[in-house]
């Protein structure tokens, strides 16, 4: 009767990935419970999580062939364009579904973005491709397009180029606070994009700095972002406090590979209560202050909460 912090299917999103070439679901090992998909799986386990009561789903698209341009990201016949077509297909107008968008899993070097002669991210360029990669996934049936990669303007391209496309009612979930952290492991093994040299931490976040946080998050507003995302979850709480005092649109948060994987490595030896140990995370998260939580835990977790 009293208590101060709720928690229901509608609060959360279910990550999916779909990988070209495959012609059953691959597990992903560093992820009990979770699986690349083929088209077919796809639409199978879209209606199951559906039926739980998320109706919300974020896609990543694995392809078979990469380069350095990542120019599979927006082929309209390449696998995320035709899984966001099967998924629109299968799910109707009920669900929502947000397409990932960056390059990463796309590009051979792994890097979110394109390179210079010199190896380093060429942010104009990169928001150039962006542009196109949000036409397409607009075109497939995309609702929203969540921009992951953290360049700088970012937002302000997406919106004008979903804008001048005439797809004004597309919205725009950004990753508007993406820390360079230790817990993305296992989904770099899922997405198959782990940078071939170097790191993300010339574009993605210090994890010392708050009040930076607070400032990419406001600027992402000021482009036009319906929706902003602190990725991590769990270690940064304080940043997503922070956050929701600051702002006045929702806020998301995403409870990664590594956060999942650490409680599902842990319970599988014994040493911790499983389910006790998911819905106490997904409720210190929503405790913090988020409207939307994106987890691998959503369908278990959702048909918990009924």
């Amino acid at each position: 009767m009293v208590r101060e912090t709720d928690i229901t299917p509608r609060h959360l999103v279910a990550p999916l990935f779909v990988k070209e070439g495959i012609t059953e679901p691959a597990p992903i090992t560093s992820m009990p419970g979770q699986s690349q998909h083929t088209l077919e799986s796809l639409r199978k386990e879209a209606v199951d999580i559906a039926s739980r009561g998320v109706r919300n789903f974020i896609l990543f698209g694995v392809p078979a062939h990469k380069d350095a341009e990542g120019s599979e990201s927006h082929n309209p016949t390449g696998i995320a364009q035709l899984a966001l077509q099967a998924l629109r297909e299968e799910l109707g107008d009920d669900c929502v579904v947000v397409a990932d968008l960056c390059l990463d899993e796309y590009t051979d070097h792994g890097h979110c973005g394109v390179l210079t002669d010199g190896g380093e991210v060429d942010n104009d360029r990169t928001l150039e491709i962006y542009r196109r990669i949000a036409v397409a996934q607009a075109e497939a049936g995309a609702d929203m397009v969540g921009p992951s990669g953290m360049m700088d303007g970012q937002v302000a391209a997406l919106r004008e180029a979903l804008d001048q496309a005439g797809y004004q009612r597309v919205g725009i979930m950004a990753y508007a606070a993406k820390f360079a952290s230790g817990f993305y492991g296992p989904f770099r093994e899922a997405a198959e994009c782990a940078p071939q040299f170097g790191d993300r931490r010339g574009y993605q976040m210090d994890p010392a700095n708050l009040e930076e946080a607070v400032r990419e998050v406001e600027a992402d507003i000021d482009e036009g972002a319906d929706i902003v995302m602190v990725k991590p979850a769990l270690a940064y709480l304080d940043v997503i406090r922070r956050v929701r005092d600051a702002v006045d649109v929702p806020v998301a948060a995403y409870n990664v590979s590594g956060e999942y994987s650490m409680v599902e490595a842990a319970a599988a030896h014994g040493w911790i209560d499983r389910e006790p140990a998911i819905l106490e995370t997904l409720t210190s998260i929503r405790r913090a202050g988020v409207d939307v939580i994106l987890t691998y835990w959503a369908a278990e977790a959702a048909q918990r909460l009924l």
